[in-house]
């Protein structure tokens, strides 16, 4: 935002150097991104935040001066007859005053409230467009604004003065003087005063007269309608748009405007009307005319925000001690309404201009950034915040170190992804972006899966093979109020890795005993010993501890692959719950100490039906095997030629040990038959 200090000096009454100014402006947290001397005045221009589309206006900034300083806002008021705001020069034109002389009226149709709550026009005939006299195209030109004639200058004026955007048509050039503020019709085309011809679409809010859109609301007027030196009679337009619309809008057509900056931070509902007044005050003089039509159609007024604020607790969370009386008349000077109350509280009215204040605290900031952050006395705390331990970060650490430890890499995806992305989710459960950046950002991702299988993409393009990757990160559901939040851990494997052993070269390829594997280190790391993996069928496997569900890992389907555009490749994926997890996780540690005997190794080669669980084999082992067993192993399948269809053949290792004694050949043989009857009596498995 851009001004002049000669411009502010209009406004509030200035005895500080420009240089001071912009240091206490600075101060207050409006930021003078530069000073530059021209012209015998001084150009400042401001970083304006999101937050205070006020401080997009001369008027604005002074109001914050005004505050600063202590000084008296001087606002114009609008006069009976058409007297220049800021030069008092009287107006030559044929009406001698703002009443109409005669009562036609222009029609206005506004076809949804929500994108338009106010719209104004004022026709204004018998103007003499012409140059601007050299005071308006000098202060316009001075911030970077191109002169263009004295009717349009003036709207530019008045924006920049009071923050309402105006447009100007030549009202002889529009079919009817029939307005209508509606969506554009798909294919609709407008040129625009830019010399670019626009095609429309139904998120694009239009003006348009009875047959075609004049021009693209809060944004640009279109070429057909614009006023230029042959225009005789001008249809002055005020309005307020929803900030929403306009920025959707702005972004679809790829353009933006002084106007359509403000529109998108939102335009103060009580400006629009007065803004159209002095306007059409300045037309009169400046150009002449007659104002012959005025109308004016929406919502009513909104209602202001109340907010009581207790002085002293403003002064606890500032650490000052400032007077009831001083806090009131600080707000005051901002524009706030303040009413004291008995109580000792104050009564705060919010104006329309300031949105971004919605609870005691926003005022409570008001009153620091005007008292003076660098008044605020310097204090040491008084009570050291103390930093709790945090099991679920330790816990998270000691995935993260398993899993890099197990030649897996971290990847980070962002948390908002495309609808287009999700499989197996149902719309009621997701997260949705009231107004998304794009279609890519409309959804708080429900699953890790989709931002890993993009990494996988990428990598694949890349031709960056083994993809192992994992994430740690929330995952997002609907819920009553506030959307549900899961910490999640997701795991994916692709692409062949070559490893080395006394044996030469070996291609290792992924699969569910990969994942399974990787998941039993991490439980185990974690304390958990009693879980079991079912398998659903060849290409997925739940996991289970306590009969609870904790995580699935499966093989994924080439219709989910497609979606991401990853061909002729197999990709494996595990996904756990990490919060049912952690309540499970025991990192107690018991000191065991080594063996004082050695161990003996028993192999064991039977042959079980193929659908039989291998785990479930194992299970019975262990619960039977005795005193003596420690642990066994798989350490070979086989299906061929000796084994008969639909049987496979199964290598078990069975360690043994005892820690009183050295274990003799009797007592393995013994132990060891035992086990083979149990196989033979619970799975009829036989010995190969």
């Amino acid at each position: 935002m851009k001004f002049t200090y000669n411009w502010l000096k209009e406004f509030v009454e200035l005895k500080l150097t420009p240089e001071k100014l912009a240091e206490k402006l600075t101060m207050a947290g409006l930021e003078v991104k530069s000073l530059q001397a021209k012209d015998g005045d001084f150009i400042l221009e401001i970083e304006i935040t999101s937050n205070r589309p006020d401080w997009l206006s001369v008027v604005g900034i002074a109001r914050e001066v005004a505050a600063i300083t202590g000084k008296r806002l001087k606002i114009p008021k609008l006069v009976n007859g058409p007297q220049s705001m800021a030069h008092g020069s009287k107006a030559r034109g044929k009406t001698g005053g703002l009443s109409t002389v005669d009562y036609r009226r222009v029609s206005i149709k506004i076809e949804d409230i929500k994108d338009c709550p106010l719209y104004t026009a004022k026709i204004i005939r018998d103007v003499l467009v012409r140059p601007s006299p050299e005071w308006l195209k000098k202060r316009l030109e001075l911030i970077g604004c191109r002169s263009i004639n004295n009717v349009v200058d003036i709207t530019n004026y008045i924006m920049f003065t009071y923050g309402e955007p105006l447009h100007a048509f030549d009202l002889d050039k529009l079919n009817t003087e029939r307005i209508v503020i509606r969506r554009a019709r798909k294919g609709e085309k407008i040129s625009n005063i830019d010399q670019v011809e626009r095609i429309l679409n139904e998120d694009i809010l239009v003006i348009a007269d009875e047959q075609k859109p004049v021009a693209i609301a809060g944004v640009m007027g279109g070429k057909d309608t614009e006023v230029d030196e042959r225009t005789r009679s001008i249809l002055l337009e005020a309005a307020i748009f929803d900030p929403v619309v306009i920025r959707r809008g702005r972004r679809l057509i790829g353009m933006q405007s002084e106007s359509s900056y403000r529109f998108e931070r939102g335009v103060d509902f009580d400006t629009a009307s007065g803004s159209s007044l002095l306007a059409t005050q300045l037309i009169l003089e400046l150009a002449q005319g007659s104002l012959v039509s005025t109308a004016e159609s929406g919502t009513r007024h909104p209602e202001l925000l109340k907010i009581e604020l207790n002085p002293q607790e403003a002064n606890r969370v500032l650490g000052i001690q400032a007077k009831k009386a001083e806090i009131k008349k600080m707000l005051e000077h901002l524009g706030f309404f303040v009413q004291d109350k008995r109580s000792g509280l104050l009564t705060v009215r919010v104006p329309l201009f300031r949105q971004d204040v919605k609870k005691e605290v926003d005022l409570i900031e008001e009153v620091a950034r005007i008292y003076g952050y660098e008044n605020i006395p310097t204090t040491v705390a008084l009570i050291t915040p103390r930093v709790g331990f945090n099991q679920n970060r330790e816990l998270v650490g000691i995935i993260k170190n398993t899993l890099v430890g197990l030649n897996l890499n971290e990847a980070i995806t962002y948390s908002l992804i495309s609808r287009n992305l999700l499989f197996g989710f149902s719309d009621e459960n997701l997260v949705k972006i009231l107004n998304p950046l794009s279609q890519e950002q409309e959804i708080l991702r429900p699953a890790l899966l989709p931002g890993l299988l993009k990494v996988v993409s990428h990598n694949l393009n890349q031709k960056q093979l083994p993809v192992n990757i994992f994430e740690i990160a929330k995952g997002f559901s609907s819920g009553v109020k506030t959307p549900k939040e899961e910490l999640l851990l997701s795991i994916c494997l692709c692409g062949i890795e070559a490893r080395f052993s006394s044996q030469g070269q070996i291609k290792d390829r992924p699969g569910l005993l990969h994942l399974k594997g990787i998941l039993s280190q991490v439980l185990r790391r974690l304390g958990i010993s009693n879980y079991s993996f079912k398998l659903n069928n060849n290409e997925c496997a739940d996991l289970y501890v306590q009969g609870q569900l904790l995580g699935r890992l499966f093989k994924l389907s080439q219709e989910a692959l497609d979606k991401f555009d990853i061909k002729n490749t197999d990709v494996f994926t595990a996904n756990l719950f990490l919060d049912k997890v952690f309540n499970l996780a025991d990192l107690s540690k018991n000191i065991v100490p080594l063996p004082k005997y050695p161990a003996i190794v028993r192999d064991l080669s039977i042959v079980v039906k193929s659908d039989l669980a291998v785990d479930k084999i194992i299970q019975e082992i262990e619960k039977s095997a005795g005193d003596l067993f420690r642990e066994v192993k798989v350490i070979d399948y086989y299906q061929g030629k000796q084994i008969p269809c639909g049987f496979r053949g199964i290598t078990l290792s069975c360690l043994y040990r005892s820690d009183a004694r050295t274990l003799t050949e009797e007592d393995i043989s013994a132990l060891h038959t035992a086990i083979v009857n149990i196989l033979q009596d619970k799975f009829q498995a036989g010995l190969r």
